[in-house]
């Protein structure tokens, strides 16, 4: 009685042994979500097209947002329509917050927020950590090099130069041919080559923008990324054809201290409903200018167990 009488006032969901040992019963993540009325969203706050905070915009009236936490509509981007519109199918209200890729990558959030949704790309190495959803849409990941440049013709080119990539993104395994990605094996055309890493592509594309070769070689990120900074009239170009295809997912962090068998079950609804309804496309044709989603609504989510 007494050791039942501290577990309760301890406020543990439930005391039974197990072994000999005590065990506590966690408890339900999305149960926990919906009676605070709000999905926590990690994002990146400088990564247009999928993700950008609008600094001066005011945080939404009537929000149960914390006021350390940024409200929907002060963020926009496919990324961001994409948690908005699973925060919809959840029935609660959508609240962002921006800590950094390394810690979102390594897991271990403490519980701090609820869900990533930032182009996170499906790989072996990333499931000892994370939980990933059905993926929302497939970019091809892709080698931009200076508008100027004439050296350079096709991705193998590269091999030994010094190209940017974001550290602990796809890109950075790729140039280290450590990439493990799920169905068939990557083939790996840059060989030896010179990483330089950044927060994100964003000053790697800056460093290339100060000349050809001035201080990098070439950066790798995504065909969104790439198209928006040649749209935006930056001196790049695409060089040669897409390296591989990532699977950008929505993740969970696996090491919480929650159930979160209910909450991943949901976020695969909602994702495949936006699929089954032309919802991602029309987003994708939105923010990329063209639908990068019908590789991801085939896949396979049970294939990677």
């Amino acid at each position: 009685m007494r050791y039942m009488f501290v577990c309760i006032a301890l406020l543990l969901a439930a005391c039974v042994h197990q072994n000999g040992q005590p065990v506590t019963q966690v408890g339900d993540k999305l149960t926990e979500i919906k009676a605070r009325g709000t999905l926590i969203i990690a994002t990146d706050p400088d990564y247009a097209p999928q993700s950008q905070l609008l600094k001066d915009m005011s945080p939404a009236l009537g929000t149960k947002c914390e006021p350390t936490q940024y409200t929907a509509n002060q963020f926009i981007g496919f990324d961001v329509a994409v948690a908005v519109a699973v925060a919809n199918q959840l029935g609660v209200e959508p609240c962002f917050v921006t800590p950094p890729w390394s810690q979102l990558v390594a897991g271990n959030w403490g519980d701090n927020w609820d869900i990533h949704a930032g182009s996170m790309a499906i790989t072996l190495d990333r499931m000892n950590s994370l939980y990933f959803s059905q993926p929302y849409y497939a970019p091809p990941i892709v080698a931009l090099v200076h508008k100027e440049n004439t050296t350079y013709q096709k991705p193998e080119d590269l091999s030994g130069k010094r190209i940017g990539v974001c550290v602990g993104c796809t890109f950075e395994e790729y140039l280290k041919g450590t990439l493990k990605l799920p169905g068939d094996g990557v083939k790996y055309r840059i060989r030896d080559a010179q990483i330089i890493g950044y927060e994100n592509e964003d000053p790697a594309i800056r460093d290339l923008l100060l000349g050809d070769g001035a201080k990098l070689d070439a950066v790798l990120t995504l065909l969104p990324i790439a198209n928006q900074a040649i749209a935006s009239g930056q001196s790049v170009k695409i060089l040669g054809e897409p390296l591989f295809f990532a699977y950008a997912s929505i993740t969970v962090d696996r090491s919480s201290q929650r159930d979160l068998t209910s909450l991943m079950k949901e976020i695969d609804l909602a994702i495949k409903d936006l699929h089954q309804s032309g919802i991602l496309k029309q987003m994708s044709e939105n923010y990329h200018k063209q639908d990068l989603t019908q590789e991801a609504a085939r896949f396979d989510l049970s294939s990677i167990n």
